[in-house]
């Protein structure tokens, strides 16, 4: 079966088609700014890469360009469209509804509207995708794969917040935590590399936007994502967790309306806040290299900050096996995860820099004396959401 993974953004596509039984990534793609006159997809087939300038108003019209791409004499990719045997959608937000991956009906498709107010710029997005795909496949099984559902295994002491509880009974005010697809997949693997299931396990998954997932046995204890994705530690440009009372005390200062303080909290703050320099960690690590001193220090506090929330993490999980680094930053960011496991070594955590010096490699890191290993480990959202898609239409199709 071939299983095309569909990934919404507010503004972007990322897709990618896979031959389930042979194990082979078909295609390849990513598709920028849709909505606007410059919109444009990077599109690989089997290594055939190219660049198409096409504007897409909407992404029922970047699905159907894709489509038509992977029928077309010049990729070949398929001959029809029905050897597309599913397709895998990421949604964002599930709610307390969703504790796994689920066949997509409308019953699926009203409690994902029902979770609009929780991820208001996601889950629209992973609507339309599935709208359009109603309309473009019709009789192809869909199936939504949740940011947040793998956090659902959480305890209440862990997800409640200390307000008052009629917050969480009337809206369901609470931690939901996210990059729950990635922090599975690398839980997963870990466990297959070092032939345990029983792992005691935090995951960094550091990129623009970055959560770290406390894991015992395979399953999500916590996490430092929250109600939003704003929440925990800073990232490229959202601020992470702030004292509450800066927000309407900044507002006052400033004469700043609502939304626009929540855009300033997701938009212009984090790393690119402090540093002033980009929301790029790149052009951050090189301005601190050369001794910018707001570089440096919004690195340094990152760091910081990351590490004091493993501490936290190893009194969660009574201890702690295994660390390890997922997403851009994390598996290509040999400064960023020095810098944090400097500040573990009271632990008995210890990283060997010579290792260390890799970028982008599922590999051991820690020290030959540490207590606790460190690994690299890649993250496959799209082969997990690949996966689940696949194993839900094949047990529907039998039915």
């Amino acid at each position: 079966m071939k299983v095309l993974v569909l990934n919404c953004g507010s503004s972007s596509l990322k897709c990618q088609l896979i031959d389930m039984e042979k194990n082979e990534r078909i295609m390849k793609g990513h598709y920028d700014r849709i909505g606007g006159s410059r919109s444009s997809l990077r599109f690989n087939v089997r290594g055939n890469k190219t660049v198409i300038e096409h504007p897409a108003r909407d992404f029922e019209e970047a699905i159907s360009e894709i489509l038509n791409l992977l029928v077309s004499k010049e990729f070949g990719a398929i001959k029809s469209f029905d050897e597309i045997g599913a397709v895998g959608h990421r949604i964002v937000h599930g709610g307390e509804k969703f504790k796994n991956s689920v066949l997509i009906d409308d019953e699926v498709i009203k409690a994902i509207e029902d979770c609009v107010t929780l991820a208001p710029l996601h889950n629209p997005a992973g609507l339309a995708g599935i709208d359009a795909c109603r309309k473009l496949l019709p009789k192809t099984p869909m199936v939504a794969v949740f940011d947040t559902s793998f956090h659902q295994t959480m305890e209440e002491k862990a997800f409640i917040y200390q307000l008052p509880y009629k917050y969480y009974e009337d809206y369901k005010i609470r931690k939901y935590g996210f990059h729950g697809i990635s922090h599975r997949y690398v839980a997963g693997r870990i466990a297959e590399l070092l032939h345990n299931e029983h792992l005691k396990v935090i995951n960094c998954h550091l990129g623009q936007g970055a959560s770290l997932c406390a894991i015992k046995d395979g399953k999500s204890v916590d996490t430092t994502m929250g109600l939003t994705p704003l929440a925990g530690i800073p990232m490229g440009t959202r601020s992470g967790d702030v004292d509450p009372s800066i927000i309407p005390t900044v507002m006052k200062l400033y004469d700043i309306k609502p939304d626009e303080m929540l855009r300033i909290l997701n938009k212009e703050s984090g790393a690119w806040g402090v540093s002033g320099v980009s929301t790029d960690f790149r052009d951050i690590e090189r301005t601190a290299a050369e001794g910018d001193e707001r570089s440096i220090l919004a690195l340094e506090s990152r760091a910081y900050i990351i590490a004091q929330y493993i501490a936290k993490f190893i009194v969660t999980l009574n201890g702690v096996d295994v660390i390890t680094f997922a997403g851009g930053i994390g598996e290509n960011g040999l400064e960023e995860r020095e810098r944090i496991c400097n500040y573990l070594e009271c632990f008995g955590i210890k990283l060997d820099k010579q290792k260390n010096k890799v970028r982008g490699e599922e590999t051991e890191i820690s020290a030959d004396d540490s207590k606790v290993k460190i690994y690299i480990v890649p993250t496959n959202e799209e082969i997990l959401i690949a996966e689940d898609t696949y194993e839900l239409a094949k047990k529907a199709k039998n039915k």
